[in-house]
């Protein structure tokens, strides 16, 4: 099911009540852009600390923005053993423009065209997209709307606000109290802003949407003041309406957080980071406090990335690089539990998957992160109870066997290869560190030396003195295959990084000794007495 702006109002209540009683929640999201265009020190590399790493990519998150949520609701059916319905939809998503709020965000040219080749519809994400906003953006419209601060600020606004009035004192200068005419095209929020902008400008009308149509009548002022003073349509009452549209998205976002369920993903750090700015609060620099944000939304987090890559090669799966892929594996024979596992289905109207793959849709993409998410429970539960078990499982079953890897969200380019979000993060399982010393090429850049080592495997290089660098790699065999091809290199000399060996800070402070301790000995053999 895809839903924009027109038809979000009335889905709400639905999607509420399907998250109530949800046993958990796949979520995948687009965006128009990932990573910005760092350079030199601010670009992501292996080298970063979480922390570091964090401050890098915040700065990607502000530039880009969503621009398709996919969310997938998993429920076990009750009587039915071990079956569980999906209900998944997709949200396009466009920032609200109203008063004030004007945001900017950028495109990156490889995320438009990767979209593209997977079909993705921009003119659902331009022209229907359903608004949203966070807390500190919400606090400021609010306060203009109650405050009667707030005008139109948009110039395309402004130039169709002026068409509507234009098109509607003409016609007050022919029409009879009584009489009404309809305002075709306006729909979703912008139905709520032309009815405000309308019963500001003119004294003698009276707006109503219904049926997502705004229909404008005349009237008399006595009876403007009655319908204005009715319990439903009082001003504070009204512009509570027109806040509660602008909200928009983040009104589910909000009922999202309250239900506490378990939220699944694959790699889904980058969600993460943009749930955060867009609909709760502005990234913090700290983060350690964004970490207890994230906390405190969803206390149960489980990326699929994480527990299949954990247990992959204990199962001698074939390697994969995708999602699909990892969804593709457990439905085959090489699934040892494939005919025990779950039975999933897809609810009535949310059909759409049942004989389509749409890669990179984010329904889609949350669908399979709950499947798959199901299908490894299952999986980790036959090794711990034995094929033999005759009791059906539970999903809190399945949540005690995943255990482990709740809070554990993945990352793809860092330092760990993983963020805990329960507490203090893990040390890092990377392959050692490796120093490169080079002779007789001067000028040597962070560059060259990665070309140099390219066709062999991918290192990351960070400079260390003039004549060192420094390699890291996320592969073991990487790091062994270039100790063993470079050990009788006349010019390249690498080895193993040793802090208090090749620092050039520990280093420094040696030399520093050395040459007090020098001048200390040089004094005391000066100052003895002569015999």
């Amino acid at each position: 099911m895809d839903v924009g702006a027109k038809e979000f109002e009335q889905v709400l209540p639905l999607l509420q009540e399907l998250v109530l009683g949800a046993d958990f929640v796949g979520l995948d999201i687009e965006f128009t852009g990932l990573r910005s265009n760092l350079s030199g020190p601010e670009q992501i590399s292996l080298f970063d600390l979480p922390s570091e790493w964090y401050l890098k990519t915040r700065q990607s998150v502000r530039q880009f923005t969503i621009c398709q949520i996919g969310l997938s609701v998993f429920s076990s059916v009750k009587g039915e053993s071990n079956k569980y319905v999906a209900h998944s939809c997709n949200f396009f998503l466009f920032p609200t423009t109203f008063g004030i709020l004007d945001s900017e965000f950028s495109f990156q040219a490889s995320s438009v065209q990767f979209l593209n080749q997977y079909g993705f519809d921009y003119n659902k994400f331009l022209k229907n997209g359903i608004p949203y906003m966070n807390e500190e953006q919400e606090k400021k419209i609010k306060h203009s709307i109650l405050s009667g601060n707030w005008r139109v600020r948009s110039s395309l606004d402004k130039d169709q606000i002026k068409v509507v009035i234009d098109k509607v004192t003409r016609w007050l200068a022919l029409a009879e109290e009584g009489d009404w005419m309809t305002l075709p095209g306006i729909a979703g929020f912008q139905a709520f802003e032309v009815q405000l902008v309308l019963r500001q400008a003119l004294s003698n009308v009276w707006t109503v949407l219904k049926d997502q149509v705004v229909t404008v009548k005349k009237v008399s002022k006595q009876h403007r003041w009655c319908l204005e003073n009715t319990s439903c349509e009082r001003e504070s009452c009204w512009k509570e309406k027109i806040l509660l549209s602008a909200r928009g998205f983040s009104v589910f976002f909000q009922m999202l957080v309250k239900a506490q369920k378990p939220l699944v993903g694959h790699n889904m750090m980058m969600d993460l980071l943009h749930l955060h700015e867009k609909f709760f609060r502005p990234l913090p620099e700290s983060y350690d406090q964004f970490k207890l944000n994230i906390r405190h939304l969803f206390p149960i987090l489980i990326d699929t990335k994480t527990v299949t890559k954990d247990i992959w090669k204990e199962l001698n799966f074939p390697r994969v690089s995708n999602l699909s892929e990892v969804y593709e594996v457990l439905n085959s024979d090489l699934n040892p539990t494939k005919n025990s596992g779950p039975v999933i289905v897809h609810a009535s109207k949310c059909e759409k998957y049942v004989e389509t793959k749409c890669p990179h849709e984010a329904a889609y993409d949350a669908f399979l992160c709950g499947s798959v998410l199901l299908k490894v429970a299952h999986l980790l539960l036959q090794r711990v109870q034995g094929s033999c078990s005759t009791s059906e499982p539970s999903f809190p079953q399945y949540l005690d066997v995943l255990a482990p890897y709740v809070n554990q969200v993945n990352l793809i380019r860092a330092g760990v290869p993983k963020i805990n979000f329960s507490g203090p993060d893990y040390p890092s399982v990377r392959p050692p560190i490796l120093i490169l010393s080079v002779k007789r090429w001067p000028g040597v850049t962070e560059q060259q030396v990665y070309r140099e080592f390219q066709n062999l495997c991918k290192f990351d290089v960070r400079r260390l003195t003039r004549s060192q660098f420094l390699l890291l790699t996320n592969k073991f065999k990487d790091a062994r295959n270039v100790l063993k091809e470079y050990r009788c290199h006349p010019d390249l000399q690498v080895s193993l990084y040793r802090y208090w060996r090749h620092s050039p800070n520990i280093n420094c402070l040696l030399q520093v000794c050395g040459i007090i301790s020098t001048w200390a000995l040089v004094a005391f053999v000066l100052g003895r007495p002569s015999a």
